[in-house]
């Protein structure tokens, strides 16, 4: 019997070959497109889940109320790692965590890349592995580093490194341990890693409790109760600073680290799991749609399959050997089109890795992957030969073999609430892709307040600080127009502060600056706007080492009627306030002016600006530069950034939704057009013979095509009616997560419609046309 209902199967295909390729197309591109976001799902839930451990490893995360709400953040004092190492036995480890760039040398060949310093007990509690060296011992040295594999092939050209030596800075490093390469789903980002000793040689460690810059995490011992620990150790940041320090201590899991990283009220409020959700909604409906396909084209040779049913039952079939059969045949064909779609998928990787900026890649050797995608193929079957199944066995062999089997049109009927739902998510798709490439670009026309486009900076390296002087006088004479020193680059912040005092300050409140640095001329050479004041002036002005900016939002928030005089304490450093900016966007291009305040030179500095000048070419002047740079710091390489380049690095996550949006949203309306064919052809093939009346009564082909259009038509625009108020609240909630924000206009629903309907309407007119141009007398024969 199986062999039987094998050869049918065949046949079937193979007698309807035009049928039976678009059915095998639509399959293969709706699951191709839905294994390709799995696997990219796949990746996202797998972040960090490897480490054995994984249950009794935690991040230390702080919680405090700042301007009124409750807010949360990673960054931790350096103290309280050991803190609760020493003072809890419920703690198995700990591992302080602190990244920056340095430079390595080998020779002449130097190297910048991202360095982790650590304590040694990283190597235990995460599972990250050694290809050569003892994990236990590997960081128990101030001198020794632990390098990745690719970073030992880019030092030494190969990755049997083992004992040989580095210089960072002036200090010489010998490689205890060589690392496999990092997963792509990890948070940690390093090539080596340091000893923490490392940071106490080079004056970077303290005991503040409020110095909140490293990540601390925590391996508890096995058995201990989380709740009643966190609960433990809530206030010992408040205790140990003998609370000048209110902020609380809670813990958060390894395995909510990459997905739930958003707080709201003090407690997770989501994060990118919002986007995780939202790419599996689209794999599950675009894998529908296929199914939908699957259906309606099914469906549309009913007749076809009729007398066949008929003469089954006839013989004694009963409905569920025939429910088996016609199910067999679908999931026969979904293997054909999931064998098309694998193949689909590892043509279309290395594209899609390059989409969404990661390195995916399909787990040939594991055999739970082959079960996964076999189970996904019978699935898919199972759920597009479902309805045809039980529609073709459903047919009564009495009429059917007497001739007088009818099909019914319906106003409402299964296929056609199917594509209703198929065009309704398309137009969703769209709807939504025009929005969020509209807030990108609202966001990137938005005034930065600062010229971004003809400004470089370079981060002080070796002996850029000692030789600053000399840098920047030659860098002038060579033709800049300006040069800066501050404590990051313009495109973003990396500190901010709530320990801002002045007189009339409520001592209640806690205020959170950004905080920002500059030795002097950073108005000249960020182009920023003086409202009031002078900028810093070191040469006219040497107090300026204890002056301050402060942006226009800044001066509201401390309710200064006359700001310039004015002192402004931050911990224990006093500034005067000599002039007032207007609000410039240094952190998300998304969100409005946060209060800052820019600090004279006795901050800190990491960064140098150049404006580069108008007499000579950008080309020309970088070439000057990396001279000055080379002779004055010789041991490090030039290593420029454009300032307007890092700043549409903030665009990027947000512009790879869009298109990935956008490329999903032409797949479905790729595979809805493939459901509108079928169903076009299925209702021509049902009205053939009132289309030939229509024609021996004098309708002309434009009127009969205009007539099977029609239907179509309305159902697209009820698809409409669904999708726009869907597609509304879908992106009002979106919308919500920035605070500037477009206002969605109309002409972006009116838009999508139009397509949906254009494109619909391109799609039915060649089945219409192709019915009405039949001849008559073909159409009526057996009449």
């Amino acid at each position: 019997m199986f062999n039987n209902y094998l050869k049918i199967a065949f046949r079937n295909l193979l007698r309807n070959k035009g049928f039976s390729s678009i059915n095998i197309l639509g399959l293969s591109v709706g699951m191709a497109s839905a294994l390709l976001i799995l696997l990219w799902m796949y990746n996202e839930f797998s972040y960090d889940r490897f480490h054995s451990k994984g249950d009794r490893l935690f991040a230390a995360w702080n919680r405090s109320i700042v301007d009124g709400e409750v807010l949360c953040w990673n960054g931790t004092p350096k103290i309280l790692g050991p803190t609760l190492k020493e003072e809890y036995p419920e703690v198995a480890n700990i591992s302080r965590n602190y990244s920056r760039w340095y430079v390595t040398r080998v020779g002449e060949r130097k190297i910048s890349s991202e360095a982790m310093t650590t304590d040694a007990a990283f190597l235990e509690m995460f599972d990250f592995k050694l290809l050569q060296g003892d994990p236990k011992t590997a960081l128990s040295n101030i001198s020794s580093i632990v390098i990745t594999r690719k970073m030992a092939i880019k030092m030494f050209d190969t990755e049997d490194a083992l004992g040989k030596t580095l210089t960072i800075d002036k200090d010489n490093f010998t490689v205890t341990g060589i690392m496999q390469d990092l997963p792509t789903n990890t948070a940690f980002t390093f090539e080596y890693l340091l000893p923490w000793q490392y940071m106490k040689k080079t004056g970077q460690d303290d005991e503040h409790w409020g110095n909140n810059t490293v990540k601390t995490y925590i391996e508890l011992k096995p058995g201990t109760d989380q709740a009643r620990f966190a609960e433990k150790i809530r206030d010992v940041t408040i205790r140990h600073s003998n609370k000048t320090e209110d902020s609380e201590i809670f813990l958060h899991p390894i395995s909510k680290w990459h997905l739930y990283s958003n707080f709201e009220d003090g407690k997770i409020s989501g994060g990118r799991i919002a986007i995780v959700r939202l790419f599996g909604i689209i794999a599950a409906f675009i894998l529908l749609i296929a199914c939908i396909n699957f259906m309606n084209l099914s469906t549309a040779r009913s007749e076809k399959r009729a007398k066949e049913v008929g003469i089954r039952k006839t013989a004694g079939a009963n409905k569920g050997l025939l429910v088996a059969q016609f199910m067999g045949e679908s999931i026969m064909i979904s293997l054909i089109a999931g064998i098309l779609a694998l193949m689909l998928v590892v043509a279309a990787l290395s594209a899609f890795n390059l989409l969404i900026g990661k390195n995916l890649a399909l787990p040939y050797s594991n055999p739970y992957f082959w079960l996964a995608i076999l189970t996904f193929i019978v699935f898919t079957g199972m759920v597009a030969g479902s309805y045809p199944a039980f529609f073709l066995s459903s047919f009564k062999p009495i009429a059917v073999l007497k001739g007088t089997f009818k099909r019914t049109n319906a106003i409402v009927s299964p296929r056609k609430v199917l594509v209703v739902v198929q065009f309704s998510f398309a137009i969703v798709l769209i709807i939504s892709t025009l929005i969020v490439v509209q807030q990108i670009k609202h966001a990137q026309r938005r005034d930065a307040g600062y010229d971004r486009g003809q400004v470089v900076f370079h981060w002080i390296t070796g002996d850029m600080e000692k030789n600053y002087r000399q840098i920047k006088s030659e860098l002038i004479a060579s033709g800049a127009a300006s040069v800066t020193k501050t404590a990051s680059p313009l495109s973003y912040v990396n500190s901010d502060t709530w320990g801002i005092k002045w007189a009339g300050k409520n001592q209640a409140e806690n205020i959170d600056f950004d905080r920002f640095s500059e030795d002097e001329n950073l108005v000249k050479t960020a182009g920023l706007q003086l409202l009031q004041g002078r900028d810093m002036d070191l040469t006219k002005f040497p107090a300026d080492s204890s002056a301050m900016l402060l942006n226009e939002t800044a001066a509201k928030v401390m309710g200064f009627k006359d700001p310039i005089g004015q002192i402004v304490k931050d911990e224990e450093k006093s500034y005067r306030v000599v002039g007032v900016v207007k609000d410039f966007v240094i952190g998300s291009p998304y969100e409005h002016a946060r209060p800052m305040v820019i600090e004279g030179a006795q901050s800190y500095f990491n960064v140098i600006h150049v404006k580069l000048g108008t007499d000579k070419s950008p080309a020309d002047q970088l070439k000057s530069m990396e001279a000055i740079f080379k002779r004055y710091n010789p041991d490090y390489p030039f290593e420029y950034h454009f300032v307007d380049a890092d700043f549409a690095l903030k665009f990027e996550d947000t512009r790879r939704i869009a298109t990935l949006t956008g490329l999903f949203a032409g797949l479905t309306i790729f595979i809805s057009c493939l459901g509108l064919f079928g169903l076009a052809a299925y209702m021509a093939e049902n009205r053939v013979k009132e289309i030939g009346v229509r024609k021996v009564l004098g309708a002309s082909v434009m009127s009969i095509t205009a007539l099977l259009s029609g239907e179509f038509m309305i159902l697209v625009g009820i698809s409409i009616v669904i999708a726009i108020p869907t597609a509304w609240y879908a992106m009002s909630l979106w919308l919500s997560d920035f605070s500037y924000r477009i206002n969605m206009q109309w002409w972006t629903f009116a838009l999508a419609g139009f397509l949906a309907v254009l494109v619909s309407l391109l799609t039915v007119s060649y089945q219409a046309i192709r019915a009405a141009l039949l001849d008559p007398v073909k159409s009526l024969r057996s009449e």
